[in-house]
């Protein structure tokens, strides 16, 4: 089976397709359409189904407007159809030394997709809670468009300096696949499953009936591999956001899992001393995952940073 979409193929009753940015988004809204809005940006290769129910449930209970959506390439969003130049090797060699990487788009075309959603639903202004990438999609905005964001919130994410500290070897081996070769259904579900085992948080073991699940599940709904590589390289290419973060001066909350793998905990310490407005909250035991035994403590520290703004 090949789960290649294009946009908006077999959208869900509650997902529409909208334009922002000279690109076809695919959003969510639930929530109060009076509340305040609140912009969840996912991360690398992940579809916006990837925000867990309860969270977004204990986020409408708050009263926000809640908008959650498929980023560039990946889900049911557009794919944006470019090559990617060089070897992947040679892409990180380069980014690593801070030269430039070749790339069809970089994390700030990302973030004017953001601006350009927002732009769409004639919001003004909106708190914004990014993870992983969607928290370096973040600060961006909140740098560049700070007349646009109420507050941040910042989850398991960093600065994407050359400097930050690498992954876990492991980590590093299932991001390449893991030896786990295809893209029909079981190779993907199986490399998803072993990427999970290695950085899902160990005080916090999900399911993995449940992950399987999940994995499945997205697969079905739209599969981009491609896209995957090039947000990959988007993420290269931008290089380090630090002269941008510092600037950063709307309320902010960093959360971040002590126990991560993917994106060390020296990278929350980094952004919380580069950014003089936020607050830096650990959870302890806490992978690179939103695990569902914390996502109560995840929407209680969003929620008390928005309340600041």
């Amino acid at each position: 089976m090949n789960a290649v979409t294009e946009p908006g193929v077999g959208l869900s009753e509650d997902e529409r397709l909208v334009s922002a940015n000279g690109i076809q988004l695919c959003v969510q809204e639930m929530g109060d359409p009076g509340g305040e809005p609140l912009l969840l940006i996912m991360g690398l290769a992940s579809q916006m189904t990837l925000w867990p129910d309860a969270l977004l449930q204990a986020y409408v209970a708050a009263g926000f407007r809640v908008i959650r959506f498929d980023n560039r390439d990946i889900g049911r969003s557009e794919e944006i159809k470019a090559r990617i130049e060089g070897s992947p090797y040679a892409a990180m060699l380069r980014y690593k030394l801070g030269l430039s990487v070749p790339a069809p788009y970089t994390l700030h075309d990302m973030a004017a997709d953001a601006i350009g959603l927002l732009d769409a639903l004639e919001i003004d202004s909106a708190h914004v809670v990014g993870v992983s990438m969607g928290g370096m999609i973040a600060q961006v905005l909140g740098a560049t468009a700070a007349e646009r964001v109420r507050s941040l919130t910042l989850i398991m994410t960093s600065t994407n300096s050359p400097r930050t500290p690498l992954p876990d070897p492991r980590v590093i081996w299932h991001l390449q696949g893991g030896g786990v070769q295809g893209h029909h259904e079981a190779a993907v579900v199986q490399r998803g499953l072993n990427f999970w085992r290695t950085v899902q948080s160990p005080a916090y073991p999900a399911s993995e009936a449940e992950v399987r699940e999940r994995i499945t599940s997205d697969y079905r709904r739209s599969y981009r591999p491609w896209g995957i590589l090039r947000q990959m390289r988007g993420i290269l290419a931008t290089g380090s956001l630090e002269p941008l973060t510092r600037t950063i001066r709307v309320p902010t909350r960093i959360i971040h899992g002590d126990a991560d793998p993917l994106v060390r905990p020296a990278a929350a310490r980094r952004l919380n001393h580069l950014i003089p407005t936020a607050d830096l909250n650990w959870l302890r035991g806490m992978g690179h995952d939103l695990p569902a035994r914390l996502l109560d403590d995840i929407a209680r520290l969003t929620i008390d940073n928005a309340e600041r703004a």
